[in-house]
């Protein structure tokens, strides 16, 4: 007697769902009404980015910006990296007129004990006005402000064309001496250190450092380089 109620009481649940689920116990069908789109509403999408395209090269030359694009780029790293280059641009900035005062004199004579001097250096930009953050450091083209000293008696006394051999590193003094302001393009080693320095290396992973070849001045400065202390004279043509 149990055992037929328990399976009367499991079979009315299972036979209510069955109705439910054909549709046909009495009940109407409900049908799918669709249901417009709302009209009228905008998504909010941010602005698109106003990308400046700037130039890879000048020329057969590389630009500052496509220089130290290239050297932090991956995909491009290795065209530049640790390779022969030319750079176009403008000097922007020269270490010479902050040069110590220790470190201005003749050739040949040691700085004075405790006399901490950097090396020669300029910076080559895109334009006149680049700030350092956006140039690229030249050096290697002096070794010290004593071969800087003696390469400008040597400039003044003789022709606008006249060479200066840099005594420690054996390569000829850049004649006229790399001033802010000159349109030029420099041709050297470029790559995230310098380890020509008697102090140290150097590093820039960002723009890069470039050790110095050759140099072509295409508009010259508007005053000639020189050292604290030193009135430069015109050469003689």
């Amino acid at each position: 007697m149990f055992q037929s109620r328990a399976r009367t009481a499991f079979s009315i649940p299972s036979l209510v769902a069955l109705c439910v689920g054909m549709q046909g116990c009495g009940g109407e069908e409900v049908k799918y009404q669709p249901v417009p789109a709302v009209s009228g509403m905008k998504a909010s999408l941010p602005a698109v980015p106003n990308v400046v395209k700037k130039p890879i090269k000048d020329g057969d030359a590389f630009t500052v910006w496509g220089a130290s694009y290239y050297l932090r780029n991956r995909v491009h790293r290795a065209e530049v990296a640790e390779k022969k280059i030319t750079l176009k641009g403008f000097i922007t900035k020269t270490n010479l007129p902050d040069a110590p005062e220790c470190a201005v004199h003749k050739g040949g004579k040691a700085d004075p004990e405790g006399c901490q001097a950097p090396i020669p250096a300029f910076w080559i930009g895109d334009t006149k006005d680049a700030p350092e953050s956006e140039s690229i450091k030249v050096m290697g083209w002096a070794s010290n402000f004593a071969q800087i000293y003696d390469a400008i008696e040597t400039f003044d006394k003789g022709k606008k064309d006249e060479e200066h051999m840099d005594t420690f590193w054996g390569i000829n003094t850049p004649n006229p001496l790399p001033a802010k302001g000159a349109k030029i393009s420099v041709t050297g080693n470029y790559s995230s250190t310098f380890t020509g320095s008697s102090i140290g290396t150097e590093a820039d992973p960002i723009q890069g450092l470039m050790h110095y070849q050759a140099i072509t001045v295409h508009e010259p400065a508007p005053e000639l380089a020189t050292l604290p202390g030193i009135k430069r004279k015109e050469p003689r043509e």
